[in-house]
């Protein structure tokens, strides 16, 4: 790169001309057991620190946090492949965020119960009509005795 096209060093009083993004990436997680409502459980990268986690989220997302813990889950190795070798899932952290006090963290609900009733005319409800039309029109043929459809006469 010639030295013409590099960017400026930044000085105080100049227009700061770069954006500067994170190496990392959490992924937020649905803790298997119960947590406490103010625990956030994230998966790491495995050399992201709990320092790195709590600035992370406090100056990306303005998060409160009051503590984070980790911990590394080991990959199972009982797994083989065709040749007989044993295959290791990776290793991964895991993260537990403690919010500040009073905050809290629940999952939206994503999946309608059964039997709640919908809205006449929401996404929903267009949805689940044509789901239901599209099972009346792929349903079998009752005249065709187990001859499948793909085999047509």
């Amino acid at each position: 790169m010639a030295k013409n096209m590099m960017y400026p060093l930044y000085q105080l009083g100049n227009p700061q001309l770069r954006i500067f993004r994170t190496d990392f990436f959490l992924t937020l997680v649905r803790p298997g057991v119960p947590q406490p409502e103010d625990i956030v459980q994230f998966r790491i990268p495995m050399k992201m620190t709990k320092f790195d986690v709590q600035n992370y989220l406090q100056k990306i997302y303005n998060v409160p946090v009051a503590a984070v813990r980790t911990r590394i889950q080991y990959g199972k190795n009982n797994k083989r492949d065709y040749k007989n070798q044993r295959i290791k899932v990776p290793d991964y952290k895991v993260a537990y965020v403690q919010l500040a006090h009073g905050q809290t963290f629940q999952f939206p609900d994503l999946f309608l119960e059964k039997g709640k009733t919908l809205e006449p005319g929401s996404f929903e409800d267009i949805q689940n009509k044509f789901m239901e039309d599209e099972r009346q029109r792929q349903k079998e043929d009752p005249w065709r005795a187990g001859v499948s459809n793909w085999f047509g006469l």
